[in-house]
């Protein structure tokens, strides 16, 4: 039973082909800021994976015109 108060789910990982259109983007663009590292992304073997959310906040924070992220 349940009583609405954990309603929340596990965010769901998307490929670089959803994440490009999500942001109106080539695959090829998103490939190359990956390799830049300027996209915030994962690897799951040989494919990139991304976290819509962080991809979001990423955009919010300007980021998507800056420079690569300090590491």
């Amino acid at each position: 039973m349940n009583n609405g108060s954990d309603n929340t789910a596990p965010e769901k990982w998307v490929n670089l082909e959803d994440i490009a259109v999500h942001l109106s983007l080539s695959e090829d663009t998103v490939r190359t800021w990956v390799k830049e590292e300027r996209l915030p992304y994962y690897r799951a073997g040989k494919r990139y994976k991304f976290k819509i959310s962080e991809v979001d906040e990423w955009v919010r924070e300007g980021r998507i015109n800056g420079k690569p992220k300090d590491v």
